[in-house]
């Protein structure tokens, strides 16, 4: 086949594709190989054909073989490009993108728009395959390319937002190369918008703020990009809310985030980071019940601050509302999800307080918990003050043995740690080793003289150690006045110094201030609303006494409070209003049905009320819960007279003379 024919058979094989007969153009093809195997044209046209008649491997080794030939020649660069791209190729994207590689670098020097196209195909398809690396490098030679042939500027802006679109996923698997190269873009962006200050421009520099808020290293230039917007756009409170935010995560309050917290209120007195940010602020300032209602109120308004349950658990421990501070910490842990970085600090925290506050709760149940929380704690087996907790919590579950072993190991390892002495004194006085466990809380004290916990046991260690420590002034009193002082939420102390007035030095007035403030700080010790109630009544102060009375049944919920009910009852009957008295011991049998001393009060109330058949019931069970109480036994049959069961009458009359002969009141029955 002479050179003429060679190029007459090339033509026919063009023509043969050009009419879709792919068979005859292998022919042509062929023929030509025969003569001259290394053939460049015919390699691509047996591509060309062979891709078309669905014969993928054949086509891909003759493109091969063509660029083997001619490495930069195009046609069969683009012929396998083309073949590529077809759908029914699959696991190609990576022979694909240097396809794409190696077009871009032929048609660099010629076809610009055919470059750019490319460009765009090969960024698609890195985007695909999450190469966020390789998209915004590319995507930048392509934007370059456009600065070079002088594109205008708003073509520039529309081609730095689409880098934007492309690597906005990019910070969920964050590496600073992409994260660097995003910021670069949206700065890029903002610099290009053409209306200024505008709608489109405001959204995208909220865009902006919200990425660099994701960045934990970027804080210098999340604060300027915060600054530069409010100077742009002062009504919108937007970026102040993310500094807000940040200042809260950051853990630090300096005059910067407490002038953005007060600034952000002036602006919007309903937002809800700046009122986060000013319960932060009370909590800082000793002002807890303050801190817990503006920290409640600011994280009903927003969803975005997880660090802000922390802070509240710690105010509502700081007021010993154990319970609640315990959903806190499980709030806060489960807005925090599985953290990372930063975050991962605060879900230790949040395990840590929440530890704290169930081993106040004092329960074996809740010292389970604890145990639960400090095994989350990561690397957190090897802190002391955790060790210390661990220890706790064992002691709180009756694990006495691995309580001991913890703080033997601490006072050798960290024998100026507080908690490591206290431990050991908890111990002591779990075990009424007084005399030990004075000198563990004096440890404890002079390493940490401002713990309210450490002067309290101490004082309770001299409460029970002996009567001299009791009575002694400089004892146990001194203590609990110490433990008051230091935490004025801590209702037990007050307790205890109302014990202390009453019983040592019988000073009712001052006994009863102290139980009515350890009732006021915490409305389920009924040990302290009872001795309060007690003796208002014993200094002839009613009005006090019932006001208690009032305000606990007003909040008691169906079942609760039997003491309130019951002492207001008593006092409801003792001053002749028999209708009251009912209503109210009804409702303490409600809280404990088996009362049967309540049950005669309640039969005593029914016959004030004249209503014999109930009050005779009531007697009845009272009886039947206890058989030693004569008194209803009597009030029974004394009824049964009164309702004409004379036989009946009779029968219990003699019952409890059998058991009691001279009783008086049945002699005469």
């Amino acid at each position: 086949m002479s050179n003429k024919e060679v190029k007459a058979a090339l033509k026919s094989a063009r023509d043969a594709i050009r009419n879709k007969e792919y068979k005859e153009a292998l022919k042509y093809c062929k023929a030509v190989l025969k003569q001259e195997k290394n053939n460049y044209n015919a390699w691509v046209f047996i591509g060309l054909a062979a891709a078309e008649l669905e014969q993928p491997d054949q086509a891909k080794g003759a493109y091969k073989k063509a660029i083997e030939l001619e490495p930069n020649q195009l046609l069969a660069w683009q012929g396998l490009a083309n073949l590529y791209e077809k759908p029914n190729q699959t696991d190609v994207k990576g022979d694909l993108a240097d396809v794409y590689q190696k077009l871009l670098e032929l048609y660099e020097s010629g076809d610009k728009q055919k470059w750019c196209d490319v460009c765009n195909k090969l960024v698609e398809l890195y985007h695909q395959e999450k190469k966020y690396v390789e998209v915004a490098e590319t995507w930048q030679k392509l934007i370059r390319m456009k600065q070079e042939e002088g594109a205008e500027k708003a073509e520039l802006h529309q081609l730095w937002k689409k880098m934007i679109q492309f690597l906005k996923d990019s910070t969920r698997n964050q590496d600073n190369k992409t994260g660097q190269m995003l910021l670069t873009a949206f700065e890029h962006a903002l610099n290009s918008a053409d209306v200024v200050p505008g709608e489109d421009h405001q959204n995208l520099y909220k865009d902006f703020i919200q990425c660099l808020s994701k960045f934990p290293h970027e804080v210098a230039r999340l604060e300027k990009a915060c600054h530069d917007m409010m100077a742009l756009y002062p009504t919108i409170t937007y970026p102040l809310e993310v500094l807000c935010l940040h200042f809260v995560h950051s853990g630090t309050l300096s005059e910067k985030a407490l002038h953005c917290f007060s600034r952000l209120l002036e602006m919007d007195a309903s937002s809800g980071p700046g009122i986060i940010g000013f319960g932060i602020k009370c909590l800082k300032e000793n002002k807890y019940k303050e801190a817990v209602k503006s920290l409640t109120e600011g994280l009903q308004k927003t969803n975005q601050c997880p660090v802000a349950w922390h802070y509240l658990a710690e105010a509502q421990m700081k007021i010993h509302e154990h319970r609640n501070a315990v959903l806190s910490c499980n709030q806060a842990l489960e807005a925090l999800g599985s953290p990372e970085g930063p975050n991962l600090r605060w879900k230790n925290l949040a395990l840590q307080l929440k530890a704290e506050t169930l081993i106040k709760i004092a329960d074996a149940d809740a010292a389970e918990e604890a145990i639960k929380a400090l095994d989350q704690i990561v690397d957190g087996s090897s802190g002391p003050v955790v060790s210390a907790l661990r220890g706790q919590a064992y002691l709180n579950k009756g694990l006495m043995d691995q309580a001991s072993k913890i703080s033997q190991e601490l006072l050798l390892s960290h024998p100026d740690l507080a908690e490591a002495h206290a431990l050991e004194g908890f111990i002591h006085y779990s075990q009424k080793n007084y005399e030990q466990a004075e000198k563990s809380f004096l440890n404890a004290i002079e390493k940490k003289a401002g713990t309210a916990e450490y002067h309290q046991y101490l004082g309770l260690t001299y409460w029970f150690m002996s009567d001299e420590t009791k009575k002694d002034k400089g004892k146990a009193l001194t203590q609990f006045l110490k433990a008051a002082k230091l935490d004025s939420y801590l209702g037990s102390a007050f307790c205890y110094l109302g014990n202390y007035y009453r019983d040592i030095a019988g000073d009712k007035s001052r006994a009863r201030g102290c139980y009515k403030k350890a009732f006021e700080l915490d409305e389920t010790d009924e040990e302290s609303g009872t001795a309060a109630v007690n003796l208002s009544v014993e200094l002839g102060d009613m009005d006090t006494a019932l006001s208690i009375l009032n305000e606990v049944t007003g909040k008691a919920r169906p079942g609760t409070a039997k003491w309130a009910w019951l002492h207001r009852g008593l006092y409801y009957l003792r001053t002749g209003q028999p209708s009251q008295a009912v209503a109210d011991l009804q409702a303490a049998l409600r809280a404990d049905p088996k009362d049967s001393n309540c049950w005669e009060s309640l039969g005593e109330a029914y016959l004030n009320r004249g209503s014999y058949s109930t009050a005779l019931k009531s007697f009845r069970k009272a009886s039947e819960l206890n058989p030693g109480l004569v008194y209803s036994i009597y009030r029974a049959a004394a009824l049964e007279q009164i309702l004409g069961k004379y036989e009946n009458a009779i029968a219990t009359y003699q019952q409890i003379l059998k058991k009691t002969e001279n009783y008086v009141p049945a002699l005469k029955g």
